[in-house]
C-alpha cells in the first residue's frame, strides 16, 4: 500500500518548479498550526499524530504511481526520478498527542529540504484536521457526562475509513469504546454493541427478539427497549432476562423523562443493578442536559464523527523559515489580510501557576531555557529525528499513551475551559521573541 497519491497535484507541480530552479533542496522549516478555534470551543485536542506517522511512512512513489504522473503529464522526468527515491528524511517535532491546544499552536513542525516537506502537507492536514476535530468535539461531551462512559457508535455516518479515525480520535478524548471492529483491531480499542430495532422486527414478537438475545449473549447483554412501547419492553426485558439484565437501551422520546420512568420501573422490578444506555442523536449540550436523569452511559453517533458541527479543525501548514545561502535561517512570513502569519521558529511553553495552565507561552527563534516543572512545561517532542519515526507513538501502544496524555493535560485548563457556551480560549497565547 503507497499514500503517495493521497495529495493535491500542486504539492508535485511545485516540487517540479523548484527542481527546476535549483531551489527543491533549500531547508526549510514548515509548520502546522490553527489560526483560530472553532466558534464556540475554549480549546482543541490534537489527535491522529500516530495515523499521521503511520501514512507517512507509507509515502512510496512505486512504478504503478510514477507511470500514472508520466503519462497524465504531471510533472517532467526529472521530477519522476527525484519522487523514484522519496523518503522523508528530515526532523519532525511536535504537540504530544492528546496535548490540548490553542490558536497559534504549532502542532507538528517539519525541517528538511523544501522538496521532502511540501510534499507532505495534504497528507498531514487531511489526518489532523479530521482527527483534531472529533476529538476536540469528543473531549467536551466526555466533559459534558461527568464521568459516566461515553460509547461512539457513528461509524455509518462517516466514510468506512472515516469511521475508523474518528474511532481513534474519540478514544483518546476519553471515551470508552466504540462500534467499529476495524477501530478495535488496528488501534486496540475496547469494542461494543449488541442488536438494532431490525433484530426486533425480524421477530414475530418482541418477546422472541428478547429471549433469542438473551440466549446468546446472556443476561448481562443490553436489550432495545423503544421498538414499541417502552414500558411493556422493560417490563417483557426483566421477565425475559430476570432482574440481573445488565442493562436496557433507550433510542427515541423525551430523554430526561423517558430515563426516569424507567429507572423507576426498572426499580419497582427488582432491577435495581440495571443500567440505563440512552443513544438518541445526543451531542454535548443534550448530554449535559442529561445530568440530573439517571442515565448510566451514553452512545454518541453522527455528532461526534462530524466535529459536532465543525468536522475540521482549521489548522493550515505554512513554511515558516528557510536557510539562505550562508545556512543562515530566515524568517518567512505571509502578509495578506487575514491570513498574516508569524515567522520564525517556534519553542511553545504551557506556563502555570498553582497547578493550572495560564498561557501559552511561544518563543520565537531562541529556545526558552529549560522550564521549570513547577511553572510550565515544554511543548515539543521529537516524532521524527533524521527520517526515523520513533515507535512510542505508533499502534495502539501509542493511541493508549495519547489518551492517557489528553486526561492529564485537560485537567491542568482552567474551571472555565470546560463550560460549553460560547467564549475565548482558556488561556491566551503569548509570543515572546529572543
Amino acid at each position: 500500500m503507497t499514500t503517495a497519491l493521497l495529495t493535491d497535484r500542486y504539492e508535485l507541480t511545485m516540487i517540479d518548479a523548484a527542481i527546476r530552479a535549483g531551489t527543491h533542496d533549500r531547508r526549510c522549516i514548515f509548520e502546522v498550526f490553527a489560526r483560530r478555534l472553532p466558534d464556540g470551543r475554549r480549546y482543541g485536542i490534537v489527535a491522529g499524530t500516530g495515523r499521521m506517522l503511520d501514512l507517512i511512512s507509507q509515502f512510496r512513489f512505486h512504478e504503478a504511481e510514477l507511470e500514472w504522473l508520466r503519462s497524465n503529464g504531471v510533472v517532467t522526468a526529472a521530477t519522476i526520478d527525484w519522487l523514484a527515491d522519496y523518503r522523508f528524511s528530515g526532523d519532525m517535532w511536535g504537540y504530544r498527542e492528546g496535548e490540548v491546544y490553542f490558536p497559534g499552536s504549532p502542532l507538528v513542525v517539519l525541517e528538511g529540504s523544501f522538496a521532502e516537506t511540501v510534499i507532505l502537507e495534504t497528507l498531514v492536514l487531511s489526518v489532523l484536521n479530521y482527527d483534531c476535530a472529533i476529538a476536540s468535539a469528543a473531549a467536551r461531551m466526555v466533559s459534558a457526562a461527568s464521568g459516566r462512559p461515553l460509547a461512539e457508535m457513528g461509524s455509518r455516518r462517516a466514510t468506512e475509513w472515516g469511521g475508523v479515525a474518528a474511532a481513534r480520535a474519540a478514544f483518546i478524548a476519553g471515551f470508552g469504546a466504540t462500534s467499529n471492529l476495524e477501530a478495535g483491531r488496528s488501534w486496540g480499542i475496547p469494542t461494543m454493541g449488541t442488536a438494532a430495532h431490525s433484530f426486533t422486527l425480524l421477530h414475530d414478537t418482541e418477546e422472541q427478539a428478547f429471549r433469542a438475545q438473551v440466549a446468546a449473549l446472556g443476561p448481562s447483554t443490553t436489550l432495545l427497549v423503544d421498538t414499541y412501547d417502552v414500558t411493556a419492553a422493560v417490563d417483557l426485558a426483566i421477565r425475559v432476562a430476570g432482574p440481573g439484565l445488565g442493562a436496557v437501551r433507550i433510542d427515541s422520546g423525551d430523554l430526561p423523562e423517558q430515563v426516569a420512568a424507567v429507572r423507576r420501573q426498572l426499580d419497582d422490578l427488582g432491577a435495581v443493578h440495571t443500567k440505563i444506555t440512552v443513544t438518541n442523536d445526543l451531542d454535548e449540550f443534550t448530554i449535559a442536559a442529561l445530568r440530573a436523569a439517571p442515565v448510566d452511559s451514553y452512545g454518541v453517533g453522527t455528532s461526534v464523527v462530524t466535529g459536532s458541527g465543525h468536522p475540521a479543525a482549521g489548522l493550515v501548514y505554512k513554511l515558516v523559515a528557510r536557510q539562505d545561502a550562508t545556512g543562515a535561517w530566515v524568517p518567512v512570513a505571509k502578509k495578506s489580510t487575514a491570513k498574516a502569519t508569524v515567522g520564525g521558529r517556534k519553542f511553545p511553553v504551557r506556563e502555570h501557576a498553582g497547578g493550572s495552565a495560564t498561557s501559552e507561552t511561544i518563543h520565537l527563534d531562541t529556545p526558552a531555557t529549560p522550564t521549570d516543572p513547577a511553572t510550565g512545561r515544554d511543548l515539543l517532542v521529537p516524532l521524527v529525528t533524521a527520517g526515523r519515526t520513533d515507535p512510542a507513538w505508533l499502534g495502539a501502544a501509542g493511541t493508549r499513551l495519547a489518551r492517557q496524555h489528553r486526561a492529564s493535560a485537560v485537567a491542568e485548563l482552567p474551571q472555565g475551559a470546560l463550560r460549553l457556551g460560547r467564549g475565548e480560549p482558556a488561556i491566551p497565547t503569548r509570543y515572546v521573541s529572543g
